[in-house]
């Protein structure tokens, strides 16, 4: 063989290996009862933490997830709490918005000790988004559930407050992101569809800019694409028998493209470039999409996916069923992943005849939605929403005055969404 092509075959052999790859952390953080990771936080390549919803940990990382120190957990606090997110201001001031309890803390010493945010009036009901801009502001938004939906600020480093109700824009809000201290976006739904907002006044007033058209559905994440803030990804998170969806715009929200997303309940989305990037959810790991979303390849690595978090074109972290990096650095091979277990739910019986009675047993606290759609993904109605303050089965019973025909319940709590269809 010519010394020339072996040369050659040797050098792209060694290029293709140190090409950026998805892979799991998880014999580097410990994950006692398989829940989700439902954050990842980094300020830069080395330092960051990332947070366990159900069993509600903080953990902390100064050499890029080769090794992970927890922080936090709900057994110092003495309560039962779900942890949605955390985000940092500078390596001592940070923030974690939960689901439950009303609470919302804070650190200032780079998460070895937190305290209890306490001087917000009215107290936030859950904190589903935050973001820290700037040296000292800090924003946060909530909820996805039934609940009015709102925006919390600081300007000085979490010190005060200001309470913003956003019930004349939102019916639930779930993602804020933020370019400078005044112009920023955020993301949910209304009663017409999946919405983003934008302000340039620092919150005050808010204007619509997407809505998806479909009642159910959420705008979940957004992402700015490094480098260009007028280019921003958002995931819709949709309902059976609807496509969940990628919507990106390259104007700063005055027009948007809308494309196929791999999963109905997807939630995650990172891209590196306008073309490449990575959307999952609930249901699935890493999808991938070299062309803008047209396309998109399983990587089957991950699951459980709620945020992708990028540090560069070749750096980036992401939180599902645990934690996730995407580096040079040989994939893993010693994770199992573990399927996300849905809500235990059951309608017996189905078909039914005039009554909805619906069995779902809880395995902690939690908070449930529960939608009726018919059988093409309209929404018809929301049957009920309550705060679930302890496990154990529940049951429900609603009268049930709609025509013969296929329809789906939808119940949406803090570990995910699920269908059940049912016939009449």
């Amino acid at each position: 063989m010519n010394l020339k092509f072996l040369i050659a075959l040797v050098f792209l052999s060694l290029n293709s290996f140190s090409q950026s790859q998805w892979r799991a952390l998880s014999s580097a953080i410990s994950n006692p009862n398989n829940q989700r990771f439902d954050d990842v936080f980094f300020l830069d390549e080395n330092l960051g933490w990332a947070l366990n919803g159900s069993y509600a940990s903080v953990y902390k990382t100064i050499d890029g997830g080769v090794t992970w120190t927890q922080q936090l957990n709900e057994t110092a606090l003495g309560a039962n709490y779900y942890f949605r997110n955390i985000e940092f201001l500078n390596q001592n001031v940070g923030f974690v918005g939960t689901l439950t309890n009303n609470k919302f803390f804070k650190t200032i010493d780079g998460g070895t000790t937190w305290s209890e945010i306490t001087n917000i009036s009215p107290a936030p009901r859950a904190i589903c988004g935050l973001d820290a801009v700037g040296t000292s502001t800090v924003y946060g938004c909530g909820a996805y559930f039934s609940t009015t939906p709102f925006i919390v600020k600081s300007v000085d480093s979490g010190a005060t407050w200001q309470y913003i109700n956003m019930s004349s824009y939102a019916t639930g809000l779930v993602e804020i992101m933020f370019i400078d201290e005044n112009f920023g976006y955020v993301s949910g739904r209304s009663a017409t569809g999946g919405i983003v907002l934008k302000t340039t006044d620092g919150g005050q007033s808010w204007v619509e800019i997407y809505n998806s058209g479909i009642p159910g559905e959420y705008v979940w994440k957004m992402q700015l694409l490094q480098g260009n803030s007028d280019v921003i990804f958002g995931s819709i998170e949709s309902v059976t028998p609807n496509n969940g969806k990628l919507i990106r715009t390259t104007n700063a929200g005055v027009t948007w493209e809308t494309k196929n997303a791999p999963e109905v309940e997807i939630q995650a989305v990172g891209f590196i470039s306008l073309d490449h990037g990575w959307m999952g959810g609930h249901s699935t790991g890493f999808y991938e999409t070299n062309d803008g979303g047209n396309t998109w390849v399983n990587l089957n690595v991950g699951s459980n996916l709620n945020r992708i978090f990028i540090i560069n074109e070749n750096l980036a972290y992401a939180s599902g069923t645990t934690v996730y990096k995407y580096d040079q650095t040989l994939s893993s091979t010693d994770f199992q992943e573990v399927p996300r277990v849905p809500l235990l739910a059951k309608v017996v019986p189905n078909p039914i005849v005039d009554k909805l009675n619906l069995s779902i047993n809880f395995k902690d606290s939690d908070n449930l939605n529960i939608e009726l759609y018919d059988n093409l993904g309209r929404k018809l109605k929301d049957l009920f929403f309550e705060e679930i303050t302890q496990q154990g089965e529940k049951l429900y019973s609603f009268d049930f005055p709609y025509p013969k025909g296929v329809y789906y319940v939808n119940l949406h709590s803090n570990t995910g969404r699920q269908s059940i269809k049912i016939i009449k």
